[in-house]
Formats: structure tokens, sequence, C-alpha cells
């Protein structure tokens, strides 16, 4: 790990209200992830997010319009956020969105092996077409038309739209995870 969590007491007003607004939604939306640490300090990509608020509070405010608009089912949404995470293997996504995945029905073999950047079976219509956008954008290709009216006439074209700003967004994530190293809770150590 590159940075440390920022203690909570620590924080200048501004930022604390951040820390805090974070903590609240965290708690609220995916309590079933440890984002905290021992003393209170937001994990994950809520590091650099905090100590480097000109880039992270807009990104935050991004991926909260991403959630807060949401309109493709719970599921599909954790099987998108999979497929990016396993591509870039990004641990601290994959570490939360395994447990989201679990929490919204997907089998643990799916899981699995969209952790691992693979394919699975089992999946439903709708999450093949979205796992299949997801996996074709973060290996760099261009959907292709016959790809994209399937997907809008499974998803709706808005549907669509909300499908590519997720894997945007996701893949952000990913790559501030891994350019700071950061990992899953069980690896933390920090150094005070």
């Amino acid at each position: 790990m590159r940075i440390n969590p920022l203690q909570p007491e620590k924080l200048s007003g501004e930022l604390r209200f951040v820390h805090d607004e974070i903590a609240n939604l965290i708690g609220n939306s995916q309590s079933q992830v440890n984002m905290l640490d021992a003393n209170g300090a937001l994990l994950g990509p809520f590091i650099p997010m905090l100590h480097y608020p000109q880039f992270g509070v807009p990104a935050l405010s991004f991926l909260r319009t991403l959630d807060t608009q949401a309109t493709l089912p719970k599921a599909l949404r954790e099987v998108v956020i999979l497929t990016v995470g396993g591509f870039y293997g990004a641990r601290f996504e994959l570490y939360a969105h395994e447990i989201m995945a679990e929490t919204f029905g997907i089998p643990q073999n799916t899981i699995a092996i969209l952790a691992a950047g693979g394919h699975p079976n089992g999946l439903d219509e709708k999450e093949i077409i979205a796992h299949n956008i997801a996996y074709a954008l973060v290996n760099g290709k261009i959907i292709p038309d016959s790809t994209y009216k399937h997907a809008v006439n499974l998803l709706g074209q808005d549907g669509v739209a909300e499908l590519y700003f997720l894997i945007g967004g996701y893949s952000l994530i990913a790559l501030i995870l891994n350019g700071f190293d950061i990992p899953a809770p069980d690896n933390f150590l920090l150094k005070e």
C-alpha cells in the first residue's frame, strides 16, 4: 500500500464532513463490507480520494450518481463490477463486490469465475449481454452494432448508457486501487 488511511480525527472540517458522509452512506448501502479500519478510517478507494480531494471528491460525486440513479438490477450491476474488477485484478474492488454479489443472490461459483476474469455459465440473458459488453470494453474493444442493438433490446437505450458509465466508473476505481496498491482489508498493514 502506497498511502495510509486518514484517521478521521486528523481531517480538516470539510474533509471530515466528506469522510463522515461516505461512512454513513456505505454503512447504509454496503454494511456487509468492511470499509473502515479499527480507528474508523475509510479503506479502499476512499483512501486516495481523501488524500487527493481535488480529484477524489468529484469522482465520489460521479460514483454516487451511479448508485442513486441506478435502474439496472443489482445482480446485473454486480456481474458488471466483478467483470471489471476481475479484468484489472483490483483486490479491494473484488473483495467488496464478491460480498455484494453474494448478497444479491449470485452463486459462489459464478462470483469466483467473474473474479478470475472468466465467463460463467448460468447468467440470465441481460447479465450475459452486460458481462460481454463489460468484458469487451475493458479489453479495449469497440462494441459491434449487433451487440449494441441486442443490448438496447434487452436493457433499453438508457440502460445501455447506464451500463457504459458503470463500466467506466468501476474501471476508474480499479485503476486508482491498483495505482495506489490498495489491498483488501485483511491485508492492511497500517504504518503509524
